[in-house]
């Protein structure tokens, strides 16, 4: 009865686990993206304040078309395969910096 316990527990806290936000930037992100400062891409703080959640989940599956949406004269942003849990967090932990200051 204990080892069911055990593995009940495991379980729900795998199922039930929240995937952070810092840790997919860390993994897809931080080559070309900081978040309060500009690097090969737009920081995290400036993406925040121009654009909704909406928007930067469409930049982040679908870079090329959201790219002529805005009427961008050039895209560099690959086309991410994130599972729902990933892109949630990774669009909740850029909206965070919404209120940083750039850093120069």
């Amino acid at each position: 009865m204990k080892k069911v316990i055990i593995i009940l527990l495991a379980v729900s806290t795998l199922i039930y686990a929240k995937t952070d936000g810092k840790k997919v930037f860390e993994k897809y992100c931080w080559g070309c993206h900081h978040q309060s400062a500009m690097a090969f891409g737009p920081s995290f703080s400036e993406i925040a304040k121009k654009r909704n959640s909406q928007e930067i989940r469409a930049m982040i599956t679908d870079p090329e078309s959201v790219s002529k949406l805005f009427k961008y004269k050039r895209n560099a942003m690959p086309k991410l395969k994130l599972s729902e849990d990933e892109l949630k967090a990774i669009t909740e932990y850029i909206l965070s910096f919404k209120n940083y200051k750039e850093s120069k």
